[in-house]
């Protein structure tokens, strides 16, 4: 009972998240991690196992992790070439401050067995550009019959954007099952909310299989469910290994979005798995190394390519935005890589920083939808630090840059008859988080 009461209230206090580095999930779950690029497949130091690695939890002792993480993306997106059909513009995307609570607690029942919780989300596709970039005289013109301009970047009417965030709750069970080795469990219980503004261009027959279903109807919400596993080894005092999987995370459909969406509004949260090290050289010293992969080509309204919807016009009707095989975002799949190092100063202080680097998922011919989400950032740096009152406070803070990535390629609206033109989307990040931790 008090586990489901402190999961409600994790949901409940949490507003959605919007955070978008290794593609659209977070650069790290917990501050501590943050503060190390988002090392935590072999750390033990929170109890944000749910969100990482389970069977860390075991290790973690009892404590609760509570904080709030400031993010801040910047993000552009343009058209050039297409001057002479009135297609060329630029639009930077407002919502550019967001604030994240973050909610871990861990029980340990027994020296060998531990219950916990971690409240956790996913975002990043959330933009929100400002129409009117493009005139009433322009091309958009007959994309977008019976609804005269000015038009914005994808020749709708009005504003332009897409808000996606991913809320999970992950209960956990972790059972050191020797002295040196752990095993951990987390079913997935996910909650995402979605919303898309204009978009009128490719509401109608022609484009959807559902026209009235693909723009402007407010947000929309979905539950689903999956689970991680984890294990986590002590291979000898100075090195450490951890390894996680987390299956797909099974969503019911978006149904005022069905005609956006493939398969009728289908939109899983990705598969994804990763491993770690932790090795400490000295006693003060501790460096961690993640591989992480996240299997976002295996979402079809995700990964399908966008140039399907070209072949919809040729009478492929499960090509159609919302159809069986609908066109998508064209998201690869990533391999992220991270390293990070944990200095402790002194018996109060340690100090952290990090690096990681991710594939970027958005390929050249998959521009036009990514103006949407243009999750293409793919190095960031960090630095952190915890401050100890005590032994049962704790103080942590933690700063991330994700330093200015862009990606150029052909406008889709080249394959529907108009002039060749190349748009170009851009993103840069910083974030800065706090928190705080009790240890029972």
């Amino acid at each position: 009972m008090r586990l489901r009461f402190l999961a409600v209230l994790g949901a409940a206090a949490l507003p959605l998240a919007a955070q978008a580095t290794d593609g659209y999930f977070s650069h790290g779950y917990g501050i501590k991690a943050k503060g190390r690029a988002g090392v935590s497949m072999a750390m033990t130091d929170d109890a944000f196992g749910g969100a990482n690695n389970p069977a860390t939890m075991i290790w973690a002792g009892r404590r609760l992790d509570v904080g709030i993480d400031w993010f801040s993306p910047e993000r552009e997106a343009s058209r050039t070439g297409g001057s002479a059909a009135g297609l060329d513009g630029s639009a930077k995307s407002g919502s550019t401050s967001f604030f994240i609570p973050e909610f871990a607690y861990n029980h340990v029942l027994s020296p060998t067995l531990s219950l916990g919780v971690t409240v956790y989300g996913n975002g990043g596709m959330n933009t929100d550009y400002p129409g009117g970039q493009l005139p009433a005289a322009s091309a958009c013109a007959a994309f977008n019959p019976g609804n005269p301009g000015p038009y914005n970047l994808l020749c709708g009417n009005g504003n332009l954007g897409v808000d996606l965030s991913q809320l999970i709750i992950a209960p956990t069970i972790a059972w050191k099952f020797h002295p040196n080795h752990s095993v951990g469990l987390a079913p997935l219980i996910g909650y995402q909310r979605f919303s898309a503004e204009g978009l009128q261009a490719f509401d109608n027959a022609a484009a959807s299989t559902s026209p009235g279903n693909v723009t402007n109807r407010g947000h929309d919400d979905a539950w689903g469910w999956g689970v991680r596993i984890g294990y986590y080894g002590q291979i000898t005092p100075q090195f450490a290994v951890g390894a996680a999987y987390s299956s797909k995370i099974y969503m019911s459909e978006f149904d005022k979005y069905k005609g956006l969406f493939a398969e009728q509004g289908d939109f899983d949260i990705p598969e994804n798995f990763g491993v770690g090290i932790a090795f400490r050289p000295i006693p003060s010293v501790v460096i961690g190394l993640d591989y992480k992969r996240i299997n976002y080509n295996d979402v079809p309204s995700i990964g399908n390519a966008s140039s399907l919807f070209a072949t919809c016009f040729g009478g492929s009707a499960a090509n159609c935005l919302g159809g069986a095989n609908g066109a998508g975002f064209g998201w690869q799949n990533v391999d992220v890589w991270k390293i990070g190092v944990d200095y402790q100063w002194n018996q109060a202080l340690t100090l952290r920083v990090g690096y990681g680097h991710t594939d970027n998922p958005i390929r050249s011919q998959d521009v036009t939808p990514n103006i949407l989400a243009p999750g293409v950032v793919q190095d960031h740096l960090t630095l952190g630090f915890t401050y100890a009152f005590g032994k049962q406070h704790e103080l942590t803070a933690a700063y991330m840059h994700a330093f200015e990535n862009s990606v150029s390629g052909p406008s889709l609206f080249n394959s529907l008859g108009a002039p060749a033109s190349t748009e170009t989307i851009k993103l840069y990040e910083n974030s800065f988080g706090l928190a705080y931790s009790y240890k029972f």
